[in-house]
């Protein structure tokens, strides 16, 4: 036994010293010129295990890593027009680089670095760097361009860019913060859109805390396709200087090159490398970068502890190491057989099936992991009164943490319960699916947390709550006017779209319903609930249940009652029913209606009465007191009749719903009646997959099982949907 556990201690100080080079996934190294030490990092190309944690790059929501490049805005085939307008992205080098010292500091650890130090009493670290990027032009008229990339050194690395950042921005600054010394950034821009304050839509500028470059900006060949530029910084003289080519031949003459003096511009001592982007509303381009190399003088920041360290070097280094490793293990070992016994107590055993078939490593994209004392702490102990909403699985919290920024933000916490084995599988596959997701109409993903038994998912917390509450009467929820509903409408129809055609593989949501669908701050529809999610066989088109129709009555097609199947058109099904709910602002299953019918006969009776249309507007929400346009209204009743459709075949698939709702198809053709339900139902015309460019080698599907709503078995004591108070 005492032989085993001294292997064991062997072992783990061997581990400890090579665990850097085994993290790394770019090429590091130091170097020592002159007497000054470099830092060098490479990145010959960029591959998906760099979106893992830990990772050497930080991502933006907006940025990933597709075909060997750093994508900082999103990469989209798929309807470019909708996905890839008013973007912003951010990728950064996650350490950051003492980048200036003071002359008494310098001179405690950089002999070199105190000789140099300018009048100032200041020492300012040398950089370079040279990257390889591709502004591809994605637009239909490859003549417009936009909106731009930049190198960034920030004080901050903070991961999302700021708010309305996007078009002229280029993901840096919004029109409230622009021009602040409070930003603490300077970068090098490629814009490619003349703004008013440009001289140009072909330029590169170097910006200080804002994006009108306050220096002179140099013509270049900033255009479509592939180019070479170098940015070298002189601390010394204190300018930088950037270079522009199309090939790996670095021109003799600089197109920028100006004083900078970075000591007076960052808000500390240390700063952040990488790139930020944006697109515009008209105008958008790929903003990827395919190779990145940088150089760093490194400083220190004067410290006791750092100039200790910065001392210590080859074996020396090691042996320190060494030591400090076999006493944490000889702790962590004894500590070891406590916390089993309490992890197999909470059912967090790490040798558990559950737990041994999960990586999180290889889920893409991670979000950030939170600590749950961090999150226990923001919900004041997970208290009663921060409740949002409760369902099957859990319980949905108001929690307010520190933001990537420093700032304390509002966030909401879906807690699972870790002793349910059910729910331990929808953490799993909603942490897979909705991380991957990206789109303006869905909730976001922002951070996740597996400690102790506890399984949490953390997402925007969307202030309006649900749309539920401000359609059926909830006296503390304002009721929505007509340009509210119809915005509402076409958000949740463009988040279908994207879930059924424009994501890389089909998504089935499943239970479509007004308590599923979010309102932010402006009041704009963010659809949730992602808690069950499937991969099927290649060539299929459905989900099938085995434990029975899963949903909301009201809201499940009929042909699910035969089929026990969820298809795209099973979901338009529920959308059409949504749609009505808004325009009449009654619930599916009321029951107050004329002759005890349904929200839906009712509106179809309407519609086919006095020859066809002539009553249906008498279906608006009487609350509206008359104010609503009665086109829009009337494209958006027939609109929901049409995917009411009792056969799937005949309800429109959601590409010609957003050309319906943006006026540029007419409104569906609607018999006055409605159409008997026939059995077995004609074949869905799938056609149109050959036109999509999504691939079919596998589907995804999500049932909504998750915490905001519970997971009905279709039966008449579900028949009234569950309110929920709002989280996501």
């Amino acid at each position: 036994m005492a032989s085993s556990a001294v292997l064991m201690l062997m072992w783990c100080m061997s581990v400890c010293l090579l665990l850097p080079s085994a993290r790394a996934q770019a090429t590091t190294f130091t170097s020592t010129v002159d007497g000054k030490e470099f830092a060098t990092f490479s990145f010959p190309k960029f591959d998906k295990s760099l979106m893992l944690l830990p990772a050497n790059l930080t991502f933006s929501s907006n940025a990933s890593v597709t075909q060997d490049g750093l994508q900082i805005t999103p990469d989209s085939g798929n309807k470019p027009e909708i996905f890839l307008v008013n973007q912003a992205g951010r990728v950064f080098f996650t350490a950051p680089f003492v980048v200036w010292e003071s002359k008494s500091s310098s001179s405690s650890s950089n002999n070199t670095a105190a000789s140099a130090a300018a009048a100032d009493g200041k020492y300012i670290a040398s950089f370079s760097t040279v990257f390889k990027v591709n502004l591809f032009r994605s637009n239909l008229n490859k003549t417009v361009k936009g909106e731009g990339l930049a190198f960034v050194v920030a004080s901050s690395n903070a991961r999302e860019p700021p708010v309305g950042s996007h078009g002229g921005f280029l993901g840096l600054t919004n029109a409230s913060t622009d021009g602040k010394t409070t930003n603490g950034f300077v970068a090098v821009e490629l814009d490619t859109v003349k703004q008013r304050y440009d001289i140009d839509d072909n330029h590169v500028g170097l910006d200080v805390n804002g994006v009108r470059s306050t220096r002179p900006l140099g013509n270049t060949t900033v255009d479509d396709g592939i180019c070479f530029v170098w940015v070298q910084y002189n601390g010394t003289s204190r300018r930088m200087s950037v270079y522009i080519a199309k090939n790996e031949t670095k021109p003799s003459a600089a197109v920028l090159n100006a004083s900078l003096d970075l000591s007076t511009i960052l808000l500390g001592k240390t700063a952040y490398f990488g790139f930020s982007a944006s697109t515009g509303a008209a105008t958008y381009q790929l903003n990827c970068v395919r190779m990145w190399n940088m150089t760093v003088e490194r400083l220190h920041d004067g410290s006791a502890a750092t100039t200790k360290k910065a001392t210590l070097s080859g074996w020396k280094l090691g042996v320190a190491i060494a030591v400090s490793c076999g006493a944490a293990v000889a702790v962590g070992l004894f500590a070891a057989l406590c916390v089993r016994k309490r992890r197999r107590r909470n059912g967090d055993e790490p040798s558990s099936a559950f737990n041994s078939a999960i990586d999180f490593r290889k889920i893409p994209g991670l979000p950030k992991e939170f600590d749950y004392m961090e999150l226990r702490k923001g919900t004041n102990n997970f208290d009663e009164k921060m409740k949002l909403g409760q369902g099957g699985y859990g319980v949905v919290y108001r929690a307010t943490v520190v933001g990537e920024d420093g700032r304390s933000t509002d966030v909401a916490v879906k807690q699972f319960s870790g002793a349910n084995t059910k729910g331990k599988e929808d953490f799993l596959a909603e942490l897979r699916i909705i991380n991957c997701l990206r789109h303006r109409n869905l909730v976001k993903l922002v951070g996740w947390c597996r400690q102790n038994g506890r399984l949490l998912l953390v997402y925007d917390y969307m202030p309006n709550g649900s749309l539920d509450r401000h359609l059926f009467g909830d006296p503390d929820a304002a009721a929505l006017d007509w340009k509210q509903r119809y915005n509402v409408v076409a958000g949740v129809a463009s988040a279908l779209n994207y879930l059924h055609h424009e994501y890389d593989q089909m998504v089935i949501h499943r239970d479509i319903k007004p308590s599923n669908i979010m309102l932010d701050s402006a009041f704009n529809a963010r659809l949730g609930d992602f808690g069950l999610a499937r991969a099927l066989e290649s060539d299929k088109t459905s989900y099938t249940d085995m434990a029975g129709v899963t949903g909301t009555l009201g809201y499940i097609a009929p042909e699910c009652f035969h089929t026990g199947r969820a298809t795209r058109e099973s979901d338009v099904f529920g959308f059409g029913a949504v749609v009505l709910e808004i325009v009449c602002g009654r619930r599916v299953s009321c029951s107050d209606l004329p002759d005890g019918r349904s929200l839906l006969e009712w509106v179809w009776k309407l519609h086919g009465a006095a020859g066809g249309g002539g009553r249906i507007l008498e279906a608006v929400d009487q609350r509206l007191d008359g104010e609503f346009d009665e086109v829009e209204a009337e494209r958006l009743l027939l609109l929901g009749l049409a995917c009411s459709q009792p056969n799937p075949g005949e309800r429109p698939r959601t590409q010609a719903i957003l050309q319906i709702l943006t006026g540029a198809a007419p409104p569906p053709h609607v018999p006055p009646s409605k159409p008997a339900f026939m059995w077995p139902a004609m074949p869905v015309d799938d056609d149109d997959d050959s036109e999509t460019p999504t691939s079919r080698s596998s589907m995804l599907m999500t049932s909504s099982s998750s915490s905001w709503t519970q997971n009905y078995q279709v039966s008449k004591e579900h028949e009234v949907a569950e309110r929920d108070v709002g989280a996501v």
